[in-house]
């Protein structure tokens, strides 16, 4: 037995308001609701669940805290544009560009956080492992 995609992922916030802007004016996600009024960030054909601290759906993670994800995700757009974008957002740049390893090859990535803390990569794939 294998599992084979990443169909979703729940973070625990602070704000509900402040993530949503974020990552949909920052990251170009869309915000959707489902399910009697649950909001999720939908991108390619992945969402993010979004559950408000102290308000959390059950079940849910043992230690539901806002602020405790690292994510890295890809983007088509050149990453130096990005960096750019983010600026012009008013978003800190951690770290980057910079080459990093991915799942399935070389990444050219830059860091940031979202209004809980989380550590959030952006990446351009470079290449696969043989590169």
């Amino acid at each position: 037995m294998q599992v084979t995609a990443l169909d979703h992922l729940v973070l625990t916030v602070r704000d509900l308001a402040a993530t949503c802007e974020f990552y949909t004016g920052v990251l170009g996600m869309r915000v959707t609701t489902f399910a009697a009024g649950r909001t999720a960030l939908e991108f390619g054909v992945q969402k993010i669940n979004l559950h408000v601290a102290g308000k959390e759906f059950e079940p849910k993670a043992a230690q539901a805290v806002p602020g405790s994800a690292d994510l890295c995700f890809l983007t088509l757009e050149p990453i130096e544009l990005m960096a750019a974008h983010w600026q012009a957002c008013g978003v800190a740049i951690l770290q980057g560009p910079v080459e990093r390893a991915g799942a399935v090859g070389r990444l050219r990535s830059i860091y940031c956080r979202d209004p809980d803390g989380n550590l959030i990569e952006v990446a351009n794939q470079l290449g696969n492992h043989a590169d």
